[in-house]
């Protein structure tokens, strides 16, 4: 397991470079230029920057989170053949860069969804929440208006050119079908796998957050079944998934040890974090350790371990602990203390094979 550590980028995160050498076990970072919109092309001298940033603090780049998809892609348009060759110039540039990973989602318009970023948990930190019922009663534009009025908050996955053109995707997507969208994700992997596997560069496509319609909007990466179908569009091992137990995890059907058993040699990047579920189907997000929330993470790792996982793995969304002033999501403590969390299942495990 290839233990790695978001970084949102110098002057864009509090988190430094040195903090995340001293976390042990970890050997690199998933970034991304952030400020790049989506299907533009990402400049070689600004990746090579972060590089030498990375590099200097003895940590290697190989993933990147995310090359984010136009929505031209999505919905079919005639643009979506700039837009794929733009993105396609944008994985030479990685690829020359020695970056290994390329993870990415198809969800329209939003990326992970939430309705309270900063939830008191009864210790007193606070926490990522999804409340269902609000989400009928929200306004996805006065949502998208919070984050895009909040300079504090970059939030992945909000472009603003999504924000300030929300109105107008909303209406673009309104006769797109769950199959539509299929054959258009079919389409882009048809075009760029391909050149993946010149490149030697794995394409991990992360599931829906949560793994529902929201607004909605049709939404894939949903289930096993629909993982699967996926994977099927195209069968090169280039074609993977990063396989995040918090996102599938909110829907107590998903099996997320038996997701990873069924999948493991097209896991490219794993995202480990779980989420209390509760009657109603709302969640919050908790600390790594299994007892604290719904997904038995214990089983969780063991599922890596057992199928000779290599690959890379980060600790997903944490708690905002001990008064740290963070990105909703993306304190250091909690991140940490859930590296420790998940070495100790793994050391663990060695150990056992080892008697």
């Amino acid at each position: 397991m290839n233990m790695v550590f978001r970084w949102f980028g110098e002057g864009n995160d509090h988190v430094s470079l040195q903090d995340i050498r001293q976390i042990p076990g970890t050997k690199g970072i998933v970034w991304a230029l952030h400020d790049i919109p989506a299907g533009e092309v990402w400049p070689p001298e600004r990746i090579e920057e972060v590089k030498q940033q990375a590099e200097a603090a003895g940590l290697h780049i190989d993933v990147v989170e995310s090359v984010n998809v136009h929505e031209d892609i999505k919905l079919g348009l005639p643009g979506r053949e700039q837009y794929i060759e733009n993105y396609k110039k944008t994985m030479k540039h990685l690829a020359a860069a020695g970056v290994k990973v390329i993870c990415y989602n198809f969800m329209p318009v939003f990326d992970w969804l939430r309705t309270d970023l900063a939830r008191e948990m009864e210790d007193g930190s606070t926490a990522l929440f999804y409340e269902g019922s609000r989400i009928e009663d929200v306004d996805p534009f006065e949502l998208a208006k919070t984050v895009a009025g909040n300079p504090d908050v970059t939030m992945p996955g909000w472009e603003p050119e999504r924000l300030a053109h929300l109105t107008e995707l909303f209406e673009a997507y309104k006769n797109v079908t769950e199959e539509d969208l299929w054959s258009n994700l079919a389409y882009f992997l048809d075009e760029i796998i391909p050149l993946a596997e010149e490149l030697d560069i794995k394409m991990a496509i992360h599931p829906d957050d949560p793994p529902w319609s929201v607004f909605g909007l049709p939404r894939l990466i949903t289930s096993k079944e629909n993982v699967k179908r996926m994977l099927g569009l195209n069968d090169s091992p280039y074609n993977g998934l990063t396989l995040c137990s918090g996102s599938l995890g909110a829907n107590p059907d998903n099996n997320i040890p038996d997701i990873i058993r069924s999948f493991s040699d097209r896991i490219h990047f794993a995202h480990i974090r779980n989420v209390k579920i509760f009657e109603n189907g709302d969640f919050i997000e908790t600390s790594h350790r299994t007892e604290d929330g719904s997904i038995d993470i214990y089983e969780v790792v063991k599922a890596y371990y057992d199928s000779g996982f290599t690959g890379y793995a980060r600790p997903d969304h944490g708690r905002h602990i001990w008064n740290e002033k963070c990105r909703p999501g993306y304190g250091l403590y909690d991140r940490a203390l859930g590296i420790m969390y998940l070495w100790g299942i793994w050391d663990a495990l060695e150990r056992q094979e080892e008697k």
